[in-house]
């Protein structure tokens, strides 16, 4: 889609700003799929590292150094939905895991440790819809992710992974302090090639893409393509400043990053609630520019100008109407829209506001009852997808796979050594633990942990023998390469 001129001229002179956003979430299950109880979450408090940020300039930057300290912190998110879906995202901005609508989606991201006991933040869009998310560790490990909360107004998601013993967690920085111009470094899994650093600086700050009421992305040239989605950006002292989120369609090195700060606000909510509830007070608002002060003779030099009251909104109700100007919240000054949007958002829905208007010569002040705003027409509300078991059919078994014994006709037809014995695989469930490990249909396979397959007999009575949350060692031939290959298959714990 192509941004008219017209467009692009109405929104440098006045950008609307819905005031408060989205709730995200909203998921049907609430806990019953895949989300831990709060009863379970309190049992370990996040443990965060957030720390002051002393950045070296110049010659003193060294990415190097930054990069061997926090690759260990980055992760591939590997996320796969049996489901066709869709997604409606502006044409002009890509979120670097964007699929093919009606296409069930199978793909990858990134991801990264906040938390040593295994709590990491990643990108809503990346495991939106899963019935499988799998997060694989530097160290090699794949393990099996349940998704904890999940906001997709912001693009966020926070994952849980158990393990034995502690993860490496990055450090986070504060957003709120990084300057245009400044040093800054991405890591993450672009195309596949895991854990790969780019370098580059911040071009912008509070950047506009999806969300007028809510997006401040930090725009950089860093390279990330897809694939980097949920990964790290962070700044020259080592520290997690954002995470990349979406990449411009029109023109190379123009990518764009969630600040940590923002995440960071909604993070008690994803642990505790596994969503994200934001207040809404109903108007339109617009920046006061010199030329609009003048012009409506208002009597302030700041604060939030509104410009539409829809029928039936909170603010609608409280009395409040175009050309007023609200300068502070619960007696706190606001010096434009964009801190009342704020301010709002930042507010449960149910709280009563109180609001200090100037209109025409005059000022007065009035309560506004907030409420909870639904998800906008650019985000499709989901339930928490993560940790949903996949549903194996008896056939397929813990490894998610149907197979038949070897007839002459296969082994003509793909010219077999006479001597290969085993079984062929039918089917692979999209969401089972053979898919994530590469097992396809058609491979033959000829072992099961070093045992030898020969029937359907012989692979059903080895499978029996598995154990949950076990890693089966498959070893199969590829009859269109005639290549053999050995592959880890985690299965499901029980």
């Amino acid at each position: 889609m192509k941004v008219h001129a017209a467009t692009a001229v109405g929104l440098a002179a006045v950008v609307s700003f819905l005031l408060g956003l989205v709730a995200a979430g909203g998921a049907p299950g609430g806990v019953r799929r895949g989300v831990l109880a709060p009863a379970a979450l309190e049992t370990h408090p996040l443990s965060i590292s957030v720390a002051p940020s002393v950045r070296p300039t110049g010659a003193a930057v060294d990415f190097a150094e930054v990069a061997a300290r926090l690759n260990g912190t980055v992760v591939n998110v590997d996320a796969v939905a049996r489901e066709e879906r869709g997604r409606q995202t502006p044409r002009r901005f890509q979120r670097e895991m964007s699929d093919e609508n009606g296409v069930p989606r199978e793909g990858s991201g990134s991801g990264f440790i906040i938390d040593p006991a295994g709590y990491i933040l990643t990108n809503h869009h990346v495991i939106e819809g899963a019935d499988r998310v799998t997060v694989s560790l530097n160290d090699g490990r794949a393990l099996r992710a349940t998704v904890v909360g999940i906001d997709p107004a912001i693009d966020v998601a926070l994952l849980h992974v158990s393990t034995n013993g502690l993860l490496p967690a990055a450090p986070l920085g504060d957003s709120s302090t990084i300057k245009v111009g400044e040093w800054v470094c991405a890591i993450g899994n672009p195309l596949g090639y895991v854990h790969s650093v780019t370098v580059g600086v911040v071009s912008f700050l509070g950047r506009k893409l999806f969300d007028q009421s809510l997006d401040a992305f930090i725009q950089t040239d860093a390279a990330i393509s897809f694939g980097n989605s949920g990964g790290p950006l962070i700044n020259s002292a080592g520290e997690v400043v954002g995470m990349t989120t979406a990449i411009s369609s029109q023109a190379q090195s123009i990518g764009f990053a969630i600040p940590i700060n923002q995440v960071l606000s909604v993070l008690p909510q994803l642990r505790e609630r596994g969503r994200v509830s934001r207040g809404y007070a109903g108007v339109m608002l617009t920046t006061a520019t010199p030329g609009l002060k003048a012009a409506l003779s208002l009597g302030t030099d700041r604060g939030a100008l509104i410009q539409e009251v829809p029928d039936g909104t909170p603010a609608a109700r409280a009395g409040l109407r175009p050309y007023d100007v609200i300068t502070a919240i619960d007696g706190q000054p606001i010096p434009d829209d964009q801190a009342l949007i704020r301010a709002i958002a930042a507010r449960v829905p149910g709280t009563v506001v109180r609001l200090d208007v100037s209109r025409d010569a005059g000022t007065f002040a009035v309560s506004v009852k907030l409420t909870e705003r639904s998800l906008p027409s650019t985000v499709r509300a989901a339930s928490v997808p993560g940790g949903v078991r996949s549903v194996l059919s008896p056939e397929q078994g813990p490894l998610g796979v149907t197979v038949r014994d070897l007839d002459a006709a296969t082994i003509r037809r793909f010219a077999l050594p006479d001597t290969l014995k085993g079984v062929q695989v039918l089917d692979v469930d999209t969401a089972g633990p053979a898919r994530q490990a590469r097992v396809r249909r058609g491979h033959i396979i000829i072992e099961l942990n070093r045992q030898k397959v020969t029937s359907v007999a012989d692979f059903q009575r080895l499978v029996a023998t598995l154990a949950p949350g076990t890693v089966a060692a498959v070893y199969v031939f590829d009859p269109l390469t005639h290549e053999r290959a050995i592959h880890a298959v985690t299965l499901d714990p029980a």
